[in-house]
């Protein structure tokens, strides 16, 4: 067993139970603006990531758009503001156990940062719905809006590995619902990555990152990590 030192858990899917509005909203934002695309294509091609950027590889795995910069970021600015109509009406929860859990890791020295490809505003928007605050529910946050490059790209668990002062990243576990998750965590060469059904992708899709385990529920880490 590892010695960690730090989590570093996904938002959407994975600590939150949004019933994959995000990505309903992507699908729908896409959609409007005449393409074809269903919601497994969307959660395929576009889980886990910065949004914009999984608008752009949604449109160009799933249509024959060619220069996909323009459309992409009409449909972006449109998915915004959907968004933000969503989370403000949609009944936002967290998954069973959830906070029990961190205030398990948090008293075991095990330091609780949940990071995400919404921007500031968006995730922010999640915490508060949640009454979750940083420095008390979790330790940090980090979102998109923080790092230059987002998922599968490392940056988001290196600026979470700074901030707590951690130089080993076999020291840190990475969990998240998606194969996007997978990636960055194994990028990051954390010590431990882990895949959670209760989101975005299925066992078999999560399967193919080859992460170090599957759990049903994130809460069941506890009996991994303490």
């Amino acid at each position: 067993m590892k010695n960690i030192a730090l989590v570093v858990f996904d938002m959407a899917g994975t600590t939150v139970d949004e019933d994959n509005v995000v990505y309903k909203t992507v699908c729908k934002a896409i959609c409007e603006e005449g393409y074809d695309v269903n919601l497994e294509q969307t959660l395929i091609h576009g889980a886990g990531k910065e949004k914009l950027q999984a608008i752009k590889d949604i449109l160009q795995a799933c249509t024959t758009e060619k220069e996909v910069d323009q459309q992409a970021n009409l449909i972006f600015k449109n998915f915004k503001k959907h968004l933000e109509d969503a989370y403000t009406i949609f009944p936002v929860k967290t998954f069973d156990g959830m906070e029990d859990f961190f205030k398990v890791l948090r008293n075991h020295d095990i330091k609780v940062v949940l990071n995400t490809g919404y921007d500031a505003k968006t995730a922010n928007k999640l915490l508060d719905k949640l009454n979750w605050r940083v420095g008390i529910t979790i330790d940090g946050l980090i979102t998109a809006d923080d790092v230059k490059e987002g998922r599968p790209s490392p940056a988001m668990i290196e600026l979470a590995m700074k901030q707590f002062n951690i130089e080993d990243a076999q020291q840190v576990l990475k969990a998240g619902d998606s194969i996007i998750d997978i990636q960055e965590g194994k990028n990051a060469n954390c010590g431990m990555v882990v895949g959670v059904l209760t989101g975005a992708q299925n066992r078999a899709l999560l399967e193919t990152a080859e992460p170090t385990m599957i759990v049903e529920t994130l809460v069941e880490l506890q009996d991994v990590l303490v």
